[in-house]
């Protein structure tokens, strides 16, 4: 997983009762679902000379520990009125700057060569866009987020909603 560990308190749910103003799952995409059926078929082919019941078994087998690992490393973008998480990383709103949403080559060199080696990532390589969340919290070392999501421009909205505190 592409994911950094700098920048990452502990997850904080929201208990003011505010809204939320974005929310996605970075769900696997289609392709990625054939992937998994492809190779936990191939556990077929590897246990088919001991016995055919023995190759569909595996190949459920498989299945089942792909898919979960899949839906269990999902990652969620929530943005509300005070605070950001993208992922496993929350923070204030007071602490976002400026943000910057990417496509097709400025994201890949987002993601590449424009990339700083401590800001935080939640990329997944089957989504394209990408969004960079400036952090201004003079604690934090972190100078930005960078995390995939299908929908930019509604995230980029949500972040320049002010905050209830602004």
């Amino acid at each position: 997983m592409p994911e950094s560990t700098a920048s990452v308190p502990a997850p904080h749910h929201s208990s003011s009762g505010t809204g939320v103003l974005f929310t996605e799952k970075l769900w696997p995409s289609p392709w990625i679902w054939i992937v998994v059926v492809g190779l936990s078929a191939a556990g077929i082919l590897m246990f088919a000379p001991i016995s055919i019941t023995a190759g569909i078994i595996a190949a459920l087998v498989l299945f089942a520990i792909m898919t979960t690992m899949l839906v269990l490393s999902t990652p969620a973008i929530v943005v509300d009125r005070d605070t950001v998480q993208v992922g496993r990383a929350t923070i204030q709103r007071e602490f976002v700057g400026a943000v910057t949403a990417y496509r097709k080559d400025e994201a890949t060199a987002e993601r590449g060569t424009r990339l700083h080696g401590l800001a935080f990532l939640c990329l997944r390589g089957w989504i394209d866009p990408v969004v960079r969340i400036e952090i201004t919290d003079p604690a934090d070392r972190t100078p930005y987020w960078l995390t995939s999501t299908r929908r930019p421009e509604e995230l980029l909205a949500a972040l320049s909603t002010q905050s209830s505190r602004g």
